[in-house]
């Protein structure tokens, strides 16, 4: 699987591989949304990576959508961060942050002020929100106004200055897994009449301008994004995808990103359509049919081979072996992961999977 190691350009990155992490919740944050020493440990082990894309960060209060996740809003956050960011360089990696806004898959327990979450139309999830105490039903969220919709398009602006800050070498927008951009994106959770739903062009408006608007903060060379077209998760359900995301990444391509992450739902046929829509750099995470999940390291290599990516991105795969590289050259074996230990905990199933 040699070319899993050939050097690939991401923006003005050189990188030494195309065997990218991909971005996995681990809610091991303290509660103040700031990474701690572990985080540090948990990355830098991985940072064989040609580019690790960290776990979804929220770039305001109202983007959290589960408990013990970290954010890029405050100072705190940012110094907490820095400490990742120089562990991941000292050993020699690349790192970008991905920055996601939940929209409707939040709660009011998690905001302060006990606010509804946010979306662009007021249907609710479907879902549930895991919580210490029990899981609480996600409440029908709030319908954006302009001014909410202006005002988060900032947020993410704003959080991405703040990861450049930190250290990062770019960050990732989550418009993937049924959060908020990817509610915009989607005809059964966007059901407004205005500028920002109906047609396809008004659906794609919102993660346009923001991609934009983060794109003019810190250099579009510094920006990917994440989509999963087809997907199904968080309650999404969208009847026109191919549409959609060739009309997306159309508007988009004369951006010049550091590229587009497909969260691939199991249709290579539609990953190869959006493959020829795109001329940047592409980066699949690949499941060539509905039965491949998880992710196995042959389907990158036959996804470079194919043409259809320019680089691949693994999940589980990276957290549970944090010399992915060097146990792919050596054609395994592969730790298995615990999923008991994904979400929350302490150095259990998150730094203590053993190298070979």
């Amino acid at each position: 699987m040699r070319e899993l190691f050939e050097p690939v350009t991401v923006g003005k990155l050189e990188l030494d591989n195309r065997v990218f992490m991909a971005p996995m919740t681990r809610s091991r944050a303290f509660e103040e949304g700031r990474v701690g020493e572990l985080t540090a440990e948990y990355y830098a082990q991985r940072a064989g990576a040609g580019l690790i894309i960290t776990e979804a960060t929220q770039p305001c209060l109202i983007g959290q959508g589960y408990v013990w996740t970290p954010g890029l809003h405050s100072g705190e956050q940012v110094a907490a961060w820095r400490k990742v960011t120089d562990a991941v360089h000292a050993k020699g990696g690349r790192i970008f942050v991905q920055l996601m806004h939940s929209g409707r898959i939040g709660h009011p327990t998690l905001y302060p002020d006990g606010e509804l979450p946010v979306a662009p139309s007021p249907i609710a999830s479907g879902e549930r929100l895991f919580t210490p105490e029990g899981l609480l039903d996600h409440p029908e969220p709030r319908e954006m106004t302009l001014d909410d919709i202006a005002r988060t398009v900032e947020d993410f602006a704003d959080a991405a200055r703040n990861a450049i800050e930190a250290g990062f070498d770019g960050v990732e927008l989550h418009g993937a897994n049924g959060y908020l951009i990817n509610q915009f994106l989607a005809d059964g959770t966007n059901r407004r009449t205005d500028a920002y739903g109906g047609s396809v062009a008004g659906r794609i408006r919102f993660a346009v301008e923001v991609v934009q608007a983060v794109a003019g903060a810190i250099g579009p060379e510094r920006v990917g994004l994440r989509v999963s077209p087809g997907t199904t998760v968080n309650g999404i359900s969208e009847s026109d995808p191919a549409e959609v995301y060739t009309a997306l990444l159309r508007a988009l391509a004369p951006l010049g990103l550091a590229f587009v992450h497909i969260m691939e739902m199991g249709d290579r046929e539609l990953t190869r359509r959006l493959r020829g829509e795109w001329p940047g750099t592409l980066v699949l995470n690949p499941h060539p049919t509905p039965e491949a999940f998880p992710s196995r390291p042959e389907y990158g290599a036959e996804a470079l081979r194919e043409g259809v990516a320019d680089a691949v991105a693994f999940g589980e795969l990276w957290l549970a072996n944090p010399d992915l590289p060097a146990r792919i050259k050596a054609g395994g074996p592969y730790n298995t992961a615990d999923s008991s230990t994904f979400y929350g905990g302490d150095h259990r199933g998150y730094t203590d999977y053993p190298e070979l």
